[in-house]
């Protein structure tokens, strides 16, 4: 049952929880910069359009060959198209928009529950002249009505891909691919194998191989780099895949945990079909 219906579990989740669990993303700005440095109009949706970033031209210089990359899609291109995959209740997109008020960006949102789909759509936030939200599996064979093939300059999947069984891997990787542009980038991030979470799950929740089942009904996979480097590298030019150790302590409780995270960045070769 659970995975044969795990959107049916996610709506469970998203129908009780709304949009209070999960936090908004601002870290994004820092850990994957090329969702801003193509633009130079950063400001607020109620503010003045055209701001400049003062710190643009610091991020183009630590990351060049990606800026470059970016840069020129959004200079010949009349919208930079980014779209994230498992949306949930919009804890990146809605910042992205805030953040970003650049006419040519457009935010695609999707996940596979129309529970959490529905609370993007319900937040005063959402504007379907800057974004698109809807229901679509990532593991679906096909890739969803809304968006074109290759018209995506940047994928954003957060925590999104353990969500998957192993066996709908590929499948996944595959529609990626076809949604992304010829040198357009996937920004991922995930949880490592080892990391705290996986630690405190008892045999019981155990699906498969580093398949865990949490108590609402959801399922996690935790990677290795070398599992990323196997499913994506066999269609994406792998330029960045780290693994990120955390150790966060909550005074207030006394306690440590230690995260594992992996960080990657994919990109569809620019002389792809």
């Amino acid at each position: 049952l659970y995975n044969a219906k795990p959107a049916s579990y996610w709506n469970s989740f998203y129908e009780n929880n709304k949009n209070k669990f999960f936090k908004d993303r601002h870290w994004l700005r820092v850990e994957f910069s090329e969702l801003f440095e193509w633009t130079n109009q950063r400001a607020s949706a109620e503010g003045e359009q055209g701001q400049s970033d003062p710190n643009c031209e610091a991020k183009m210089t630590l990351t060049p060959p990606v800026a470059s990359a970016t840069a020129t899609a959004a200079a010949t291109t009349d919208k930079f198209n980014i779209m994230e995959v498992g949306c949930g209740a919009g804890n990146a997109v809605f910042p992205l928009l805030a953040d970003i008020y650049d006419p040519r960006l457009f935010v695609y949102a999707c996940d596979y529950s129309k529970a959490a789909v529905d609370v993007v759509k319900s937040t005063e936030a959402y504007d379907e002249s800057r974004c698109k939200a809807f229901v679509w599996d990532l593991s679906s064979t096909e890739i969803p009505s809304e968006v074109a093939p290759a018209s995506v300059d940047i994928m954003l999947m957060i925590f999104v891909f353990s969500a998957l069984h192993p066996d709908q891997w590929k499948q996944a990787v595959d529609n990626a691919y076809r949604v992304l542009k010829p040198g357009g980038v996937l920004l991922f991030r995930d949880y490592g194998r080892n990391d705290l979470t996986q630690l405190r799950f008892k045999k019981a929740r155990l699906l498969g191989e580093n398949l865990y089942i949490r108590g609402d009904g959801t399922r996690v996979y935790f990677f290795t780099n070398e599992e990323l480097a196997e499913v994506f590298g066999k269609r994406f030019d792998i330029e960045q895949n780290a693994i990120d150790r955390r150790l966060l302590v909550n005074r207030k409780r006394e306690l440590k945990m230690y995260r594992v995270w992996l960080q990657a960045k994919f990109r569809k070769p620019i002389n792809a079909d």
